[in-house]
């Protein structure tokens, strides 16, 4: 059996590759596992994958082929494998299927494993993985019986950090637009096999089994019959017979002749079959990929106006600030104005209790005066007084 997962992120296609491993006795193949592999082991691919990983670059498709064809060498993939994580788009699929054919390994079936976006956010979001043994637990759909405790071995659970809404909504926008395309790709080779993955994990692997087993047979060895032509003794025959043997000879090798024409017809019709399904197939998918332009110019438009409308809105929100601001600065200028009235009006107080003083001082001298006048008064009455009484 040699097949290929295909699958978005949580799909369970790393759950129902270890059933498959343990059911069928075959490895699985995951292009994250043979690199990492081959860097610890320091293979020449290992170390060409290693430079391109320390500069920055992803690692070539030569690279990752050399690899899967190096893994297919041992002797646990002679009766299949399980391919997983590779390819991830059409190049990447048209270069395995040369590597398979060259090392006469054709995939039998691509395996999609179907599952709708909104379970997907929620498989992911709640995924949770134990740090010990590997196994996997969701907090919604399948969670550990003790909370935060792995079933198994009793480990703690981890959760991974790029498992949020966000990032995982990214990953599969990553997939729908390059991995998806590979569903059309196998589909018109006749090798796409699908299985909804929604439900209990062992009714979804065994719907994936009566998928596998359904599957034409896996040898690949074709065993050409050779005709050996054994020594047979000389007779002698007369001219009459040969020539008629001769006639039943060209007879029988006229309606092989025949049969083969027969046969090359039908192939050809067969040929043009297909070649009308393709033509059709393509009409449908540029259809779809029509659509699907439509659909994402009109997102970019809505998100255009969107953009326009939030710059509006900021740019509202900016004039209020200003208006705020210069309403403001017109309130504190007032309240400084106030204040400087206030203190004018205070000092013309103060001007005005001093001018009071000033008068009430006036006035109290005057009264002084008037009263040193009037004595003055008295006194000269009273010194006249004196001398006239004198004279008397």
């Amino acid at each position: 059996m040699r097949i290929v997962l295909i699958g978005a992120p949580g799909g369970g296609k790393g759950t129902q590759a270890k059933l498959l491993v343990d059911k069928y006795n075959i490895p699985q193949i995951s292009t994250g596992d043979l690199l990492r592999a081959a860097v610890k082991a320091g293979s020449p691919l290992g170390k060409k994958a290693k430079q391109a990983m320390d500069n920055g670059q992803l690692v070539s498709d030569d690279i990752v082929l050399g690899m899967i064809k190096e893994r297919l060498a041992e002797n646990d993939a002679q009766n299949g494998f399980i391919l997983d994580g590779f390819p991830r788009n059409i190049p990447q699929a048209e270069a395995l299927d040369n590597l398979l054919e060259e090392v006469d390994k054709p995939l039998q079936a691509a395996l999609l494993i179907d599952v709708e976006f909104s379970i997907l956010m929620q498989r992911l979001t709640g995924r949770r993985t134990c740090g010990s043994c590997g196994q996997m637990f969701n907090i919604h759909t399948s969670p550990p019986r003790i909370e935060g405790r792995c079933d198994k071995c009793g480990a703690g659970l981890e959760h991974r950090a790029d498992d949020n809404e966000e990032t995982i909504g990214n990953r599969l926008g990553v997939y729908e637009a390059e991995t998806a395309p590979l569903v059309d790709y196998f589909r018109k080779q006749g090798k796409l096999r699908t299985v909804r993955g929604v439900g209990e994990v062992d009714s979804i692997f065994a719907a994936i089994q009566r998928v596998l087993e359904s599957l034409p047979s896996s040898s690949t060895v074709k065993i050409e019959a050779v005709a050996v032509k054994k020594p047979t003794k000389k007779k002698v025959v007369s001219k009459k017979k040969s020539s008629a043997k001769k006639k039943a000879k060209k007879k029988v090798a006229k309606k092989k002749v025949s049969k083969k024409k027969a046969k090359k017809k039908v192939a050809k019709k067969k040929v043009s079959k297909k070649k009308a399904k393709k033509k059709v197939a393509k009409k449908k998918v540029s259809k779809k990929k029509a659509k699907k332009k439509v659909a994402k110019k009109k997102v970019s438009k809505k998100k255009a106006k969107k953009k326009v409308a939030k710059k509006k809105v900021s740019k509202k929100k900016a004039k209020k600030k200003v208006a705020k601001k210069k309403v403001s600065k017109k309130k504190a200028k007032k309240k400084v104005a106030k204040k400087k009235v206030s203190k004018k009006k205070a000092k013309k107080k103060v001007a005005k209790k001093k001018v009071s003083k000033k008068k009430a001082k006036k006035k109290v001298a005057k009264k002084k005066v008037s009263k040193k006048k009037a004595k003055k008064k008295l006194v000269k009455k009273k010194a006249k007084k004196k001398a006239a009484r004198n004279r008397r």
